[in-house]
């Protein structure tokens, strides 16, 4: 199996993967009567966790983590399911993040391992991928909630089969090749511009933290529809999301990475509002909003990693754990806002963050690109915009 071949399966299971946790928490809820703050205390345990799990993987990038990290983390959905109260759930769902952020870091170090050694693109469509396996999932568990199953029968068989075929399609991966820096681009990247790339990707991930554990809950608890229902507020995310990230890689290169960023993060901006307005506009207005916000999300990350690439593996792997830690830390301060004020409140967070990054980030972008000895064509297209 080639490199992309076996990423693009990969990334296909571990969205599968991310959609059981995601579509199942309103049900979750339910079940255990959590409340905000208590879904809020969850939320904050896996993060913290999953915080821990991306630095270690960062650290241990070299080895071959993938391996056991992927598999291990669709194990991890069982904790979940066999849950019985506030305090189990809580322990699931730290080590369910613990694996699920050293799994992000490794699998983007392979992505953008695979790009350079192939002189590829790929980044969207690859993680076009993840979202194919996360509509596919947050389907299914619609319809199994729609049919009856219990929340708990759903994540622990769901756990059980994708660990398995998850673990055949890591079999033998190789961790990725360290891929040099161009030369004297590491002395003029200051501390401060990588951290500057990690925020804007947190910002990000924090939009998309919000759409994962939260537009399920927003549809049940706002606009009174059933678990079932509400699960597809998420599914409308991730849909959106999937279609324009199969066009990701075409639009960059034709847009650039400036120009592609500030588009992307107004239509999540936009996205965002609708979604607030939802009391005004009914369901399938906030459902619409999900949509847009999701559109706008499937460009930002994969434009954040492919010029991140261009660093060293620890650039990287900074980048990619300060990224990732807003969309596993980002919701949980949302449980918080809501619990003080309203949801619809709280989503106004996220909605900031994203037009902030359409503002910001294409001038961080570009302050990247202008230290990378091989960014010509990229500083051209910045240049002219």
């Amino acid at each position: 199996m080639t490199d992309f071949a076996r990423l693009r399966l990969i990334y296909l299971l571990t969205g599968v993967v991310n959609a059981q946790w995601g579509a199942c928490l309103p049900a979750l809820d339910a079940r255990l009567d959590l409340g905000e703050g208590r879904l809020g205390g969850v939320l904050l345990a896996m993060g913290l966790s999953a915080m821990a799990g991306m630095a270690a993987a960062g650290r241990l990038a070299a080895r071959p983590l993938l391996v056991w990290t992927a598999p291990a983390a669709a194990l991890a959905l069982v904790g979940p399911a066999v849950a019985d109260g506030y305090g189990a759930l809580m322990v699931a769902a730290g080590v369910l993040g613990l694996l699920l952020g050293g799994l992000n870091v490794v699998l983007t170090l392979h992505a953008a391992a695979a790009e350079h050694v192939h002189q590829q693109p790929a980044m969207s469509r690859l993680h076009a991928m993840w979202t194919v396996g996360a509509v596919g999932g947050g389907l299914a568990v619609a319809a199994a909630l729609q049919a009856g199953a219990g929340v708990a029968a759903v994540l622990a068989s769901s756990g059980l089969v994708l660990a398995a075929a998850i673990g055949v399609a890591t079999f033998r991966a190789r961790p990725p090749a360290p891929r040099p820096a161009a030369p004297g681009t590491t002395a003029r990247r200051s501390p401060l511009l990588v951290v500057a790339m990690g925020l804007l990707g947190a910002a990000a991930f924090l939009t998309e933290g919000a759409a994962t554990d939260w537009a399920g809950v927003h549809a049940r608890r706002v606009l009174d529809v059933t678990p079932a229902v509400a699960s597809l507020a998420y599914t409308a995310f991730l849909a959106a999301m999937t279609v324009v990230r199969f066009a990701g890689d075409f639009l960059r290169s034709r847009l650039g990475p400036g120009v592609t960023l500030r588009t992307a993060g107004m239509a999540t901006a936009t996205g965002l509002l609708l979604v607030i307005s939802s009391s005004t506009l009914g369901t399938l207005g906030a459902y619409a909003g999900w949509a847009l916000a999701g559109a706008g999300m499937a460009l930002i990350w994969p434009v954040l990693a492919s010029t991140a690439g261009h660093g060293t593996p620890g650039q990287l792997s900074t980048i990619t754990t300060l990224s990732y830690s807003g969309s596993l830390v980002g919701p949980a301060a949302i449980a918080y806002i809501a619990a003080a004020t309203s949801l619809p409140t709280a989503l106004a967070l996220p909605a900031v963050l994203a037009a902030l990054l359409a503002l910001t980030g294409p001038y961080v972008l570009a302050a990247w690109i202008g230290t990378t000895a091989d960014g010509g064509r990229e500083r051209e297209l910045l240049e002219q915009r």
